[in-house]
């Protein structure tokens, strides 16, 4: 197994813990602005910081054909996602929030496979199942009694939308590194999102700071040095064994709004989230055929190599011997 050097591990603890804040810090900064407006002041200050660290990185530049699909890409992924969890935030806790967009995995993986053609396995169809079962319960709680919480429904609106996000990236990743496609989302995202930001600069000048500071926060350390951060990691280690960290994110987000905000998580809504994620990990746990095929099939592919190999010295050290056998007339 590889293992990660000291930094890689540090980056890998900076981007989960950052991501698990930004629920808390998102109610932290609705206390002092409208969920659109919370959306623009975050998204102004990650653009700036994405900007600097591009100049840096010395990014690719966007391909015009790509321009259009990247425009979809962060209206869906970046304006209507943050617009709705911000506005599902306000009556959801931040610990249920992240529960609920822990679905992601679940959404992403039915998408693909109606999208993609990939397809599920029966255990996966069952996580599937088990993970809806769990989110009904994390809106159930965060609602009046039985009934669900529109609040609740938004959010997991916005988790669909983020799955979609994930699928049409995977058409781009081939051209740009996942921190520019991440970097040019972004900056488009933000674009068509200012609209939505009206009346932002006169409630800067009268918010109280924490809000400010808050809604700072959020643009620089989750949304972007946690990219940079994550970007970092996946250079150092298999992206698939270190995205299955990702699912720490809701168990760190509900301790930071406890401590941060005083959140006391409810009981059904943990229930819920067990369950939910519980379902997410049937669905991207490897089964144990598969396990076994994998490194089966490379050794097997390895020894064909070898046989190859064995061969083709054989032929050669036969050609060697009749040339050294050989002797020409006269010698």
């Amino acid at each position: 197994m590889q293992k990660f050097p000291t930094r890689a591990l540090l980056a890998l603890a900076a981007a989960l813990v950052l991501w698990a804040s930004a629920f808390a810090g998102i109610r932290a900064g609705l206390r002092a602005y409208s969920p659109g407006q919370l959306a623009v002041l975050r998204f102004v200050v990650a653009s700036l910081v994405l900007a600097l660290y591009a100049g840096i990185a010395h990014f690719r530049r966007l391909q015009a054909r790509d321009l259009p699909g990247f425009a979809l890409n962060g209206i869906i992924g970046i304006t209507f996602y943050n617009l709705a969890l911000n506005y599902g935030e306000t009556r959801v806790s931040a610990g249920a929030a992240s529960l609920l967009i822990a679905s992601v995995p679940i959404w992403t993986a039915l998408l693909a496979s109606f999208t993609l053609h990939e397809r599920l396995a029966p255990r996966r169809w069952i996580g599937v199942f088990v993970s809806f079962a769990g989110v009904a319960l994390i809106a159930s709680g965060e609602g009046e009694g039985i009934h669900l919480s529109p609040q609740a429904l938004i959010i997991l609106a916005a988790a669909v939308t983020s799955a979609v996000y994930m699928v049409q990236q995977k058409h781009y990743l081939g051209r740009y590194s996942a921190l520019e496609f991440t970097a040019y989302s972004i900056w488009l995202g933000t674009l068509f999102m200012l609209p939505f930001g009206g009346g932002l600069w006169h409630v800067v000048r009268t918010a109280p700071a924490s809000g400010t500071l808050a809604a700072v926060y959020l643009g620089i350390f989750p949304g972007a040095l946690a990219y940079v951060a994550w970007a970092y990691v996946l250079s150092h280690g298999p992206a698939g064994r270190t995205s299955t960290l990702l699912y720490l994110i809701p168990v760190m987000a509900i301790g930071i709004a406890w401590v941060w905000l005083g959140e006391v998580p409810r009981i059904l809504s943990l229930v819920g989230g067990a369950v939910a994620l519980a379902g997410v990990g049937l669905v991207n746990m490897r089964s144990k055929q598969t396990a076994e095929i994998a490194p089966i099939a490379s050794a097997q592919a390895e020894a064909r190599d070898l046989e190859r190999i064995n061969a083709a010295a054989d032929r050669l050290n036969a050609e060697a011997s009749d040339v050294l056998d050989y002797q020409a007339p006269g010698e």
